[in-house]
Parts: C-alpha cells; sequence; structure tokens
C-alpha cells in the first residue's frame, strides 16, 4: 500500500509538472502568433491570441490545432481613398496546421471573423459631408439613415440598405430620393455622390470573405468566413 501511494503521488506530480508546462509552452507560442500577426497586417498594437484545447504539446505534436482565436482591437483599412477605420476586428481559426518544423501556423479548415464599424466611422469614410445614422432593418435588408448636405430649402433624410459584394465591399446605396430632389436639376447626382459608396474591405487576417453586414444601435457588424485559408507565418 505504501508504494501504491508513493506511485500515486509521483503521477500527481508529475501530472501537475505536465500541465504546468504544457501551459507555459501555449502561452509562449500565443505571444508569437501575436507578434507575427501584428507584423504580417501592420498593426500598431499586438493583437490578443488565444490557442483552444488542451493538451497544447499534444497538439503540436500532431501538427494541429484545434482553435485559435485573435482580437485584434481596432484597425483603418482604406476605402474608396480614405481612412476607415474598423472599431472591433475579431477572427476564430478551426484546424490549425502548423508548419513542418513547428514554428509557425501555416492554415487553418475553416475560419469566421467578425469586424464592427461605427456609424461616426462610416461618415468620416463618406467624405464628412453626410451623416450615417442607424435605420433598422426592413423586408431582411439592413438599413441606416443618411442626411446628405445639400443646398434645399429644407432638409433632406433618405434610407439607404447595406449589402455585401463580391466577398469584399460593403455597399451603401440610398433606396429613393424624395420627388423633390428628382424634379430639380442635378439634385440627384449631387445627393447619390454623398449617399452611395462601396467600401472594400480585403484586409481581413487570411483573405476571410464577407457573409453579411447588420446594422445594430451602435454600429454595422459585419461577419466573414472561410475554408482552406492561409495564415500570416
Amino acid at each position: 500500500m505504501r508504494a501504491l501511494r508513493v506511485l500515486l503521488v509521483l503521477v500527481v506530480i508529475l501530472g501537475g509538472l505536465f500541465v504546468a508546462a504544457d501551459r507555459v509552452a501555449v502561452g509562449l507560442a500565443e505571444d508569437k502568433a501575436a507578434e507575427k500577426i501584428r507584423a504580417s497586417q501592420g498593426l500598431d498594437k499586438t493583437p490578443t491570441v488565444a490557442i483552444k484545447g488542451f493538451p497544447f504539446l499534444t497538439q503540436v505534436a500532431g501538427r494541429s490545432l484545434q482553435e485559435v482565436d485573435a482580437d485584434l482591437g481596432g484597425i483603418e483599412a482604406r476605402a474608396e481613398g480614405r481612412a476607415l477605420r474598423i472599431d472591433r476586428l475579431s477572427a476564430h481559426f478551426f484546424d490549425v496546421g502548423l508548419t513542418s518544423d513547428y514554428t509557425s501556423i501555416e492554415s487553418a479548415a475553416t475560419a469566421t471573423g467578425n469586424a464592427r464599424i461605427t456609424y461616426a466611422d462610416l461618415t468620416k469614410a463618406a467624405g464628412g459631408s453626410v451623416k450615417i445614422s442607424y435605420g433598422g432593418e426592413k423586408n431582411g435588408r439592413s438599413q441606416v439613415k443618411i442626411s446628405p448636405k445639400v443646398p434645399l430649402p429644407v432638409s433632406l433624410n433618405v434610407t439607404g440598405s447595406l449589402t455585401i459584394v463580391n466577398g469584399t465591399t460593403v455597399r451603401l446605396r440610398a433606396d429613393g430620393l424624395p420627388a423633390m430632389c428628382k424634379v430639380l436639376p442635378g439634385c440627384e447626382t449631387k445627393v447619390r455622390a454623398q449617399t452611395d459608396h462601396d467600401w472594400k474591405l480585403d484586409q481581413l487576417p487570411g483573405n476571410l470573405k464577407l457573409d453579411k453586414v447588420v446594422t445594430m444601435h451602435e454600429g454595422i457588424s459585419i461577419s466573414a468566413s472561410g475554408k482552406d485559408v492561409k495564415l500570416p507565418g
């Protein structure tokens, strides 16, 4: 019985040492992955990376990680020649493969992502001559309220719809203009120059493709996904 108790104690101690070593290893790997993402994406701040699954060391031995999550915080993209700030950008990679030397992440079988943009940042990206705010949803389409600045005797407010085009572009189009604007020469052209925009967002990690855009009270939420995604090494 004494020998059994000693064996059990040794098992507990070795198990604890393995868990500690495993957590140290995953912490180092997360820091390294975060720094590589920061460098490859040209970020000002280092993102937060979390490697899921236990134990980590056995995943490394098999050159496959269950899940890697990355929170990139806020970044700036270029859209229509202007800076478009993405208030929050996160990505989740599944079945992540490692390189043959075990030092870098190579690819992921599947991935999802989410980007959030405030209406204030959308307004800036639209040129500042128009105000964009929450408009709810109608017939399954995410809408915003658009207030362009045009030389009219009354203020002009229109509703616009947001859609995804070609998996890379967020498109905003005014649903329609008041009859008053349609009869004034040049009015529709001037208004649509402020209300209609295409913002191309092709700087997501792993070149994820945009799926859907949804309007919320605080801004818009854009979901993305991808298969056989190549990751920054």
